[in-house]
């Protein structure tokens, strides 16, 4: 199924849809199933996510929590059960439960089990495993912990640093691999693998905040069709099981792309956030300069604007249907429609 335009019924359907409120129950520390229908979302989306019922969730910088069916949008926010306003990232369970993170000030997370919400514990662990079915989830800002979600327990992780770079860091993002090890991006110390059993640090100058102090640090990891991994659009890795036998290095560092606009001054070798499609392009979010594609042979880009200006970019997505979708610190969301990407409004249905 892809977007399509209004069908005449299920205009009338939302637009007819009141725009009503209801007051939270609470029941034994659970708030039943309610929320305010609206029309709008919030300009704060900053991340999108679609969960296993195909219902899309738009999480915002400071206004809680949309969710969307096709016919009915609907508001959450603290005063319904969150833990915070605040949505740094969405999970989701196998059971189909949603997990709602804050990362500010202290690390929050609150289950959504379809009908109430829930405030979820966290446990200091030193309970490092992979298992498949776990959840990685963000620690605060300011700290060097991780979260593992086995089901039944949010253990609160250490992550340890390279013995060579005895210095604080924090972790700005997980990435699963297609082998299933998890990549850790940090700031200011480069990159960590985990693959159950030992830990591998890459600490290039390239991956650092050493030469530049006002370097994103870490912020997206990628990996490309090939098997190398992006961790900016300067160089590339290369990465083995075991060491090689020519270095003590578990990977070798390849010139990749350079700056995304090409030039040789440029600052757009690092990005917000990336991903590879199921086309197998690679897509680089920056924060006031756009999108940019890379099909393994040309890069290209397209300017995301309102009123003629660049607009800042946070996080980009595709969902189940193979559509693009951009959130944005204060211009809501914008989708990919072939050629560029427009500004996302409301309603229209899914069929």
């Amino acid at each position: 199924m892809i977007f399509k335009q209004v069908l005449f019924l299920s205009l009338l359907s939302f637009l007819s849809a009141c725009m009503g409120q209801t007051k939270p129950v609470n029941t034994n520390g659970k708030f039943l199933l309610v929320g305010d229908t609206v029309q709008e979302l919030a300009k704060d989306i900053m991340l999108v996510y679609q969960d296993s019922k195909e219902v899309y969730w738009f999480g915002t910088w400071q206004n809680g929590v949309y969710s969307y069916d096709g016919n009915y949008l609907i508001h959450y926010s603290e005063k319904h059960g969150l833990q915070s306003n605040r949505i740094d990232e969405i999970k989701e369970d196998e059971f189909g439960n949603l997990f709602f993170v804050a990362l500010h000030p202290t690390a929050s997370i609150t289950r959504f089990d379809g009908q109430s919400f829930s405030k979820m514990t966290l446990t200091e662990s030193t309970d490092w495993k992979l298992q498949d079915k776990d959840i990685w989830i963000r620690n605060a800002y300011q700290t060097e912990k991780v979260i593992r979600y086995d089901g039944k327990i949010f253990h609160e992780l250490t992550l340890a640093r390279p013995k060579h770079l005895q210095m604080p860091f924090e972790i700005y993002s997980i990435y699963k691999d297609s082998r299933g090890n998890l990549w850790f991006g940090t700031n200011p110390l480069g990159v960590c693998r985990y693959d159950g059993k030992s830990f591998n640090w890459i600490t290039e100058e390239d991956l650092t905040e050493f030469r530049n102090e006002g370097a994103n640090g870490v912020r997206s990891i990628v990996e490309d069709s090939s098997g190398d991994f992006w961790f900016n659009t300067e160089f590339r890795y290369g990465i083995y099981d075991s060491l090689t036998l020519k270095s003590d290095k578990f990977y070798t560092r390849k010139v990749s792309i350079g700056p995304l606009d090409g030039k040789a001054n440029s600052d757009l070798d690092e990005y917000l956030s990336a991903l590879k499609d199921t086309s197998n392009n690679l897509w680089f979010v920056s924060y006031l300069d756009g999108v940019w594609k890379y099909d393994t042979k040309q890069i290209r880009h397209y300017a995301v604007q309102e009123n003629g200006k660049n607009i800042s970019l946070f996080s980009i997505y595709q969902d189940k249907y193979g559509i693009l979708w951009l959130g944005s610190h204060e211009n809501g969301v914008y989708q990919f429609n072939g050629q560029n990407f427009e500004k996302f409004e409301l309603p229209f249905n899914l069929n």
